[in-house]
């Protein structure tokens, strides 16, 4: 979708996209600089509650990494038998 900036450097976003991302008056956006590229992100009130769970998956970081070490020292174990 094309905007055109005022003089005073205004831009208004669609209201299909206003609606899309629930932006209402006195919401709170950042706009960030990608290399020639500017975005505007919508700020949370509390980022921490709203990145709770954004990294969830079936095993923890932790649970994987001791999964991957008992594998390891079975191997090992293994070769020392063989060899």
């Amino acid at each position: 979708m094309n905007v055109r900036l005022s003089r005073k450097g205004w831009v208004v976003i669609p209201a299909a996209l206003r609606a899309k991302y629930n932006l209402k008056p006195g919401v709170e956006v950042q706009v960030v600089d990608y290399g020639g590229v500017l975005a505007i992100v919508p700020l949370h009130r509390d980022p921490i509650q709203a990145g709770a769970g954004l990294l969830r998956g079936a095993d923890s970081l932790a649970q994987a990494a001791v999964k991957e070490h008992h594998q390891e020292r079975a191997r090992d174990a293994a070769r020392l038998r063989a060899g």
